[in-house]
């Protein structure tokens, strides 16, 4: 590349001398396939995530690095197993915007001298095992109904109360 990266218009290549790569500049996204996670808490999780990024230099993208746009996309896959790996699940479920941005900068910094800006990341989905969903419900069911056992037990002693009372009343008279 002797004359350099070169902007829009007409430019003159002698393909005897001359060689060129045509390298798009405009943010690209990519998914990033579900990877199975083991987090923190020893829970298997299925997480899929979106990163948009673009060459931000390109002649560093192309002297620095074979092929930017799929290195990329690896680096995406193992920092997001990476990141997640140190979450609890209730962590991963609540917090997804906090690990959009950690992923993202993690990205960014470790793609610049590739000449290559993570612009953002987006974790599309958390998928939890069929069996853990079916637990998870049944707690939850078994915690609303201790809930309406609790109410319905003080509803009957509030009621015990006010037969008490009534019969207290009632033997005055």
């Amino acid at each position: 590349m002797p004359g350099g990266a070169k902007g829009p218009g007409i430019f003159f290549i002698l393909p005897c001398i001359d060689s060129y790569k045509k390298i798009d500049l405009r943010v690209v996204s990519f998914d990033v396939p579900p990877q199975e996670i083991l987090s923190k808490d020893s829970v298997t999780v299925a997480v899929d995530a979106v990163v948009y990024f673009r060459i931000s230099n390109a002649t560093i993208s192309v002297t620095n690095v074979e092929d930017a746009s799929r290195s990329t996309k690896l680096l995406a896959q193992t920092t997001l197993r990476n990141i997640l790996g140190t979450r609890t699940l209730a962590e991963m479920l609540s917090d997804r915007e906090a690990i959009s941005h950690q992923m993202q900068s993690t990205l960014d910094e470790a793609t610049d001298p590739w000449g290559v800006k993570v612009e953002r990341v987006e974790v599309k989905d958390v998928r939890l095992p069929l069996q853990l969903q079916r637990a998870m419900a049944a707690e939850a069911e078994a915690t609303r109904e201790a809930g309406a056992k609790v109410i319905a037990a003080e509803g009957e002693q509030k009621a015990s109360r006010a037969l008490r009372e009534a019969a207290e009343v009632v033997g005055y008279y």
